[in-house]
């Protein structure tokens, strides 16, 4: 169905308790909601926001559309979790009703001062004639909603258009920093930067200098943090083209590796590398905990239709996956929590043919000696998602041209990595795939729609072994 603006931007406050009732009864029909992934009641979810932890807890925000699977009135939804694995739903905790965010609570970040759970957003305006106008705004979660304290960065500074969003806050010798996802005029994309003492009055500090001047026309959900003696610039860049295996997506998310110096803002850096190969992944958030960096993304992408659509629906987050830089790469490994969700094993078999049923949601983790292999998953008759390595030309394929349902063809239904390839840790959940390559060398997020009927798993290929132990 097509939206008009007017149903886009209608906000939770008018929406009844039965057409509600209606929405949750059209999403739960749909026969690839999660068993283990954060996902909306209803609607669409996108970017992870306010990822903190505190009182105990981690804090999970993200962006939410209730009334279906477009992106319309963002309104900020809310989980938590002890363990970074089993979330517990609370509910909408930002309705977006003042001057600032009358048509959006953007993304932002979490912090902890005095006590008390922070959060700076974008707050996105339109005028009568649509005029875009961003601002940055902080907020306190309190009994499990989130008050507005103050508009920290009423405006844009010069030399950048409203594409101004998403701050992500952290802290340093007492001092609050943010950086700002931004456009430049000649619509290249970049970050800045800002500082405040009291969160109160906030100082353009001006633009990271990156070696990345004309990369993209926007740059979103930028994040920054020091890992293992280094500093790493997480980021979403819009407009870039593919370039041999990498770039295919429709957007892209990414980091830079080095050392930024604050006073003169310069970031010396090495290349940019994607966070992830696969097809259904964007706009990160870290947060840091006993000194354990954590990662979740959003398990898709803009302007890309999906088939849970129809039933109302769309997306999800990714699962948690911890940060760490060895040998100067980073690596991404998914928290060991995940091992709690272990029930029984349906598959321990070493071989160079095995075949299997496999539950719905399960783990698996596969060994082998770096020859040529091929592992369909979810196989249903000729559907299969399919994951092949050709160990001659070091490349690791994954292939959902036969996986189910099939959607955003436009984009490829092949990705490839350049990668000696000696182990899979894999994640499979009713709609999804996560792939950890060789312990977190590299990973691949992406959705999938298999047929309702009883999956298969297959290897081919030279001796590996194989351990899968089912989700609930």
């Amino acid at each position: 169905m097509s939206w008009t603006k007017a149903e886009r931007y209608r906000s939770l406050r008018d929406v009844s308790a039965l057409e509600m009732e209606t929405l949750r009864t059209k999403t739960a029909a749909s026969p690839w909601r999660f068993g283990y992934h954060i996902q909306p009641p209803t609607g669409l979810l996108n970017d992870p926001n306010g990822f903190t932890y505190y009182n105990g807890e981690y804090h999970m925000f993200y962006q939410w559309f209730p009334l279906g699977p477009v992106h319309g009135l963002k309104h900020w939804y809310h989980v938590t979790s002890p363990d970074l694995v089993k979330w517990t739903d609370r509910g909408v905790a930002l309705v977006p009703e003042t001057t600032e965010d009358s048509h959006g609570a953007y993304s932002g970040s979490g912090f902890v001062k005095d006590g008390e759970l922070h959060v700076m957003y974008t707050g996105n305006h339109r005028t009568d004639d649509w005029t875009r106008h961003a601002s940055q705004v902080i907020g306190v979660l309190r009994d499990g909603k989130i008050e507005r304290r103050n508009v920290a960065i009423p405006d844009v500074p010069a030399g950048y258009t409203e594409h101004f969003r998403d701050p992500k806050v952290w802290i340093e010798d007492g001092i609050y920093y943010a950086v700002v996802g931004a456009q430049r005029t000649d619509e290249t994309g970049c970050v800045v930067l800002y500082r405040s003492s009291d969160l109160d009055e906030w100082t353009f500090l001006g633009e990271i200098e990156t070696g990345l001047d004309s990369f993209g026309y926007m740059w979103e959900c930028p994040d920054v943090f020091e890992l293992n003696g280094q500093h790493v610039l997480v980021f979403s860049p819009q407009g870039i083209e593919p370039d041999g295996h990498r770039y295919h997506n429709i957007y892209q998310s990414g980091f830079l590796i080095g050392k930024l110096d604050l006073k003169t803002l310069t970031f010396i850096h090495g290349a940019f590398e994607e966070l992830d190969f696969g097809f259904d992944f964007y706009a990160p958030q870290t947060t840091e905990q006993d000194g354990r960096r954590v990662l979740v993304g959003w398990m898709g992408l803009p302007e890309i239709e999906y088939p849970t659509d129809r039933f109302g629906w769309a997306h999800a987050l990714t699962l948690p996956r911890v940060l760490t830089i060895e040998d100067g790469s980073l690596k991404q490994r998914p928290v060991t929590e995940m091992t709690t969700l272990r029930q029984d094993t349906f598959l321990d078999e070493s071989g160079t043919s095995i075949s299997v049923a496999t539950p719905e949601r399960y783990e698996l983790e596969l060994k082998t000696d770096g020859l040529d292999f091929s592992l369909d998953l979810l196989q249903v008759g000729d559907e299969s998602l399919v994951i092949r390595y050709d160990a001659s030309a070091g490349e690791l394929t994954i292939d959902r041209t036969n996986a189910g349902e099939p959607f955003a063809t436009e984009y490829g239904t092949t990705r490839t990595k350049a990668i000696a390839v000696t182990s899979l840790h894999v994640f499979v959940d009713s709609s999804s795939v996560e792939c950890f390559v060789n312990d977190g060398e590299a990973v691949a997020t992406l959705r999938v729609f298999p047929s309702e009927l009883e999956k298969q798993l297959r290897y081919e290929g030279a001796t590996a072994s194989l351990t899968g132990w089912t989700y609930q």
